[in-house]
């Protein structure tokens, strides 16, 4: 049986350029929340993400697999695995447009299963924008950064305003995305 992959991105899209407020690329990048599962450093069992940017307007990410993030035993949670990928091409988005957007879809294809103790590298990337629809997609290597290609996923971002957080939670704009939002 062959398997099709759909047209991505789906639509017509243009390729954005980067915000001229991106980061530079080797820049390391902090938790956008502090108490964010993905990337805050507050959550016990957190993925703890580490994000900086790479270069041609990429977001590098990694984070290591735990006990704490098991589904089967000795293997990533593959539910875990795809928070990173919204983690990592949320980060992407945010740093490379500076804008607040939404997840309004995520794919992730697993190719081969992650054990505890190994080191996810995810690589995310713009693939364009419609309108208030923004496309990503990420790579997720184990190991290294060359590492066999264990993960991959798309993803669908909606551009929102940032009265979206504060209407439907409790974020205070001084504490999210503090570089972005001052």
């Amino acid at each position: 049986m062959s398997r099709v992959t759909p047209k991505w991105p789906p639509v017509e899209v243009v390729e954005p350029p980067p915000h001229p407020d991106a980061p530079a690329a080797g820049t390391k990048l902090g938790p956008h929340f502090a108490q964010c599962f993905g990337c805050g450093d507050e959550i016990d069992g957190g993925l703890r993400l580490r994000t900086e940017s790479g270069p041609d307007s990429t977001i590098l990410a990694q984070f290591t697999v735990t006990e704490a993030h098991q589904g089967a035993p000795g293997l990533a949670h593959g539910g875990l695995l795809a928070c990173a990928f919204d983690e990592a091409l949320g980060s992407t988005v945010g740093q490379m447009l500076r804008r607040p957007a939404v997840t309004g879809r995520l794919e992730t294809d697993f190719l081969r299963p992650v054990p505890v103790g190994s080191t996810l590298h995810i690589v995310g990337k713009l693939d364009g924008v419609a309108g208030r629809k923004v496309y990503a997609s990420a790579n997720g290597r184990l190991n290294a950064p060359d590492g066999q290609l264990a993960l991959r996923a798309r993803a669908l971002f909606v551009i929102v305003d940032f009265s979206h957080f504060t209407t439907h939670g409790t974020a205070d704009p001084r504490n999210v995305h503090p570089d972005v939002n001052p």
